[in-house]
């Protein structure tokens, strides 16, 4: 795998990438992508998939966008598939919206684990040659390494790795979302921590998913033949706490008119295009990936999420005519935001509402030290989201029985 590329089908962090991305892709979006896009077909052909989800995850290209383009092609039937896939994406940040405990719950998990990593010798080493594929289990060794080496894996190799990780070499879960959360460029905390907990019978209590050979032989095209050593069984983990649902917290429908300092996060690199009527004098945009783990994140993914940032700074200045500033230093930014308001003779911070995640939480906890000084912060929720969340409350197929509604509050045309 030596020389492969660390960025999704070499393009880089940017909204036209994004654009280019998707038009690339929908000539094959389709009934070709409905009937081979559960193949894993190695890390030098990813023709049978979109790789469109970096560039979903940090917003550079919306779904709404990517929704709309494909139903002015295809029809919804044609194109159902794919239109599920995007949906997935709002069905776990709306359900972690809703169950907000379950991401606290898992950063705490990870920060113990953290420490039982340096006073466990045992549980040390079996996690050592997992992250660094040793373990034996040709086809996840080779998926560890491609992870690290190229920041994607396959929707598919993503559930195998998983089952494998926790049922078959006995590894707390939350330790693989971890590494899975450091090398992916798409790494969502909603999608990430939702998908393993769902792997492992919590997200869906007591239904698990079990790597099982002949899948993988079959779904690899015979790329990983004969596998051995794996679980046969999948006993689903338990949990103490209870997560209980909570209200969505809410939040602006637009940006407040009148003079403010515009906040961007990784979050939303498009948020000029929804956050208008407001009159930006300055902006500030916080790059946030290095945060998201107490262990090292992948330089891969602090370069890309950065370059996503910068490229979001660089349309914000263009839309609004305002400087711009750069903070990577996430613990400064209340700070920084409180000088941009005293300079400008302002009191009001506009920005993209950040779903459950570091953003959110940076945000919330620079929020408390603005009201402090007297400061408002009004975060905006993108309309694709406040159609979405309301329906992920329970499972999937509860949220895919609303697209149609959903397509139609959004005033997206569709054909039958």
């Amino acid at each position: 795998m030596t020389g492969s590329s660390l960025r999704p089908v070499g393009q880089p962090a940017s909204r036209t990438a994004g654009l280019e991305r998707l038009a690339a892709f929908l000539p094959r979006a389709g009934s070709d992508y409905a009937r081979r896009r559960n193949f894993d077909l190695g890390w030098q052909d990813r023709s049978n998939v979109s790789m469109l989800s970096p560039y979903l995850r940090y917003r550079l290209v919306a779904e709404a966008e990517v929704v709309e383009a494909v139903l002015e092609r295809y029809s919804a039937r044609d194109i159902d598939k794919f239109i599920q896939e995007v949906f997935w994406r709002g069905y776990f940040k709306g359900w972690l919206e809703a169950h907000p405990s379950v991401w606290l719950s898992y950063q705490a998990d990870i920060r113990r684990l953290t420490r039982e990593l340096s006073e466990d010798v045992a549980l040390a080493r079996r996690w050592g040659r997992a992250v660094e594929g040793r373990t034996g289990i040709e086809c996840f060794d080779a998926w560890a390494l491609e992870l690290i080496e190229t920041g994607y894996l396959h929707n598919h190799a993503r559930m195998w790795f998983a089952s494998i990780w926790i049922f078959t070499l006995g590894l707390p879960w939350q330790l693989g979302a971890d590494f899975f959360l450091r090398h992916l460029l798409d790494g969502d905390p909603a999608s990430n921590t939702l998908s393993w907990r769902w792997v492992g019978g919590l997200h869906t209590r007591g239904k698990t998913y079990l790597a099982e050979p002949e899948n993988i032989e079959t779904f690899t095209g015979g790329r990983f033949a004969n596998v051995t050593r794996l679980a046969g069984v999948a006993p689903a983990r338990a949990e103490v706490e209870r997560h209980d649902p909570q209200p969505l917290k809410r939040a602006f429908e637009r940006a407040p008119e009148g003079r403010c300092v515009l906040l961007l996060s990784e979050e939303d690199c498009s948020s000029e295009a929804f956050i208008d009527g407001c009159e930006a004098v300055e902006a500030v945009a916080v790059q946030l990936a290095a945060a998201r783990s107490p262990m090292p994140v992948a330089q891969s993914v602090v370069q890309f999420v950065g370059e996503a940032v910068d490229d979001a700074a660089r349309r914000a200045k263009d839309a609004f005519g305002c400087p711009v500033s750069i903070v990577d230093e996430p613990d400064r930014l209340a700070e920084v935001l409180i000088e941009a308001c005293r300079r400008r003779a302002v009191g009001r911070v506009v920005g993209a509402y950040a779903p459950t995640g570091p953003a959110a939480s940076l945000i919330g906890r620079a929020g408390e030290r603005l009201a402090a000084a007297g400061i408002e912060v009004c975060l905006v929720r993108r309309a694709y989201d406040d159609a979405v969340w309301p329906h992920a409350g329970r499972g999937f197929f509860k949220l895919k029985a609303k697209i149609p509604q959903i397509l139609d509050q959004l005033g997206i045309e569709r054909s039958v």
